[in-house]
């Protein structure tokens, strides 16, 4: 008997009288008619093999069998990736953002020496031996000024440079275009920069600690950067403060000519109270509110898109692919595709747990130490093991959210950090729908 998938996600079109119909099982997308996908919910549909085809109607037995086949291919082509390794040379930083997330981590502004730099090679060496990896530099602000950062960092690239291995660096590129000379001796895969606006309002939100604006230094690391054909990954952090900013932001870069350099790409990161950094939790955005306001601010300046296409779930992927993705199974990367080095000797999950000493998984330096017990419990999270998510139509489009909210939230690493799936895809169809058309189904 054919029973409707558990894995159906269905749900009205922003502003259209038309449905959405996707499997990310089946791997099927389909836009219905009002009438049509009334009728699949009632369950009458005249003619259901088309539906049964598509695997919107299955034999619940043999769709289990898909969901494990499907589990284990996705297991073994996580093993495959390649692992991104973040080293944190210090937490000190020459900015006072306002919204800074590791203001509360009371670490001294000390940078890596040399031995740590060693021990967190020798490590690499030992524990990540075959796998393919690259290393990300991060912070606080991993290119302050002086000479002590800078023999940190050349040592870095020098020791990266030996083993062939690709480095990033996320920085608020205020020192860009002075470190710009070293960078070039590594092999780099991007450069993120943050800005958050234009001008006056990037400064009063990203301002240096002098009191100095910071805006328009930036903006010349990243024409240099560019200029270089260095790979540039430009980050907003979006919330209430700056969203009416975006489109001056956009029109900005366009004008710059950066959305035109194919080494150019564009990021917006919520601003959300990761751990205890908020005191004004009103300036916030929920993720759905976020991306409610940039699809009406795509709807009213559609230029934005020549600035940032966003995910909106599986949507861009599918308009830009015309396939859906593979089934997500685990969204949280923490300590499988993902982990986390500081200066201390400390390792942690991943970027949101980096620094809060009580997260730490072990240590690289003075010696090595690893808590196993801690770790597989990061690495056994997905949405098999997360009770919610094993009886959620959304879990293979969300994956489980990010374990790090989901504790802060609920306690416990294995529960959910639930993304707002079906309407997030609804607001996408109903944007780049304008461009490429999806098939009909049952027609």
């Amino acid at each position: 008997m054919y029973l409707p998938s558990k894995h159906n996600i269905i749900r009205q079109i922003a502003e259209s009288d038309e449905w959405f119909l996707v499997n990310p099982l089946s791997g099927q997308a389909d836009i219905l008619t009002g009438e049509l996908a009334r009728q699949f919910i009632g369950g009458n549909v005249s003619d259901p093999e088309p539906f049964v085809e598509k695997g919107y109607l299955v034999e619940p037995e043999e769709e289990e069998h898909r969901f494990r086949a499907a589990y284990l291919d996705f297991l073994s082509a996580r093993e495959r990736e390649e692992i991104q390794v973040f080293f944190v040379p210090t937490y000190a930083c020459n900015f006072a953002c306002p919204y800074c997330y590791q203001g509360e981590y009371g670490h001294k502004p000390t940078y890596a020496d040399s031995k740590v730099v060693d021990a967190f090679f020798s490590h690499l060496d030992t524990e990540f031996a075959g796998k393919a990896y690259y290393i990300t530099v991060f912070g606080g602000e991993p290119l302050l000024p002086g000479d002590g950062p800078r023999r940190t960092i050349e040592h870095l690239i020098r020791e990266a440079n030996a083993r062939k291995i690709d480095l990033a660096f996320v920085t608020n590129g205020y020192t860009l275009s002075e470190y710009l000379p070293l960078l070039e001796l590594a092999r780099i895969r991007e450069i993120q920069v943050t800005l958050d606006g234009v001008g006056a309002l990037h400064d009063a939100r990203r301002p240096h600690r002098s009191g100095r604006p910071s805006f328009g230094r930036i903006v010349a690391g990243i024409d240099e950067a560019l200029a270089l054909d260095i790979q540039l990954n430009l980050r907003v952090v979006v919330d209430r403060d700056n969203i009416g900013g975006l489109v001056e932001l956009a029109r900005f870069a366009i004008q710059k000519g950066w959305t035109q350099n194919e080494r150019f790409k564009t990021q917006l990161g919520r601003n959300y109270e990761l751990h205890s950094c908020q005191a004004d939790e009103g300036r916030l955005f929920t993720r759905i509110e976020m991306y409610r306001e940039i699809y009406r601010l795509v709807d009213e300046h559609p230029e934005l898109l020549e600035f940032h296409r966003p995910a909106f779930s599986i949507s861009r992927f599918l308009f830009d692919h015309g396939t859906m993705p593979d089934p997500l199974f685990d969204s949280c990367p923490a300590c499988k595709t993902e982990w986390a080095f500081d200066y201390t000797g400390s390792i942690y999950s991943c970027t949101a747990t980096v620094g809060k000493r009580d997260e730490a998984l072990g240590t690289f330096y003075p010696s090595r130490k690893l808590d196993v017990d801690r770790i597989e419990e990061w690495q056994d999270r997905d949405v098999c093991a997360i009770e919610k998510c094993r009886v959620c139509a959304l879990q293979l489009a969300c994956g489980g959210g990010c374990g790090s909210v989901a504790k802060n939230e609920n306690g416990s690493i294995c529960s959910p950090d639930c993304r707002p799936v079906d309407e997030l895809i609804g607001l996408g169809i109903s944007l780049y729908s304008r461009e490429t058309p999806v098939a009909q189904a049952g027609t």
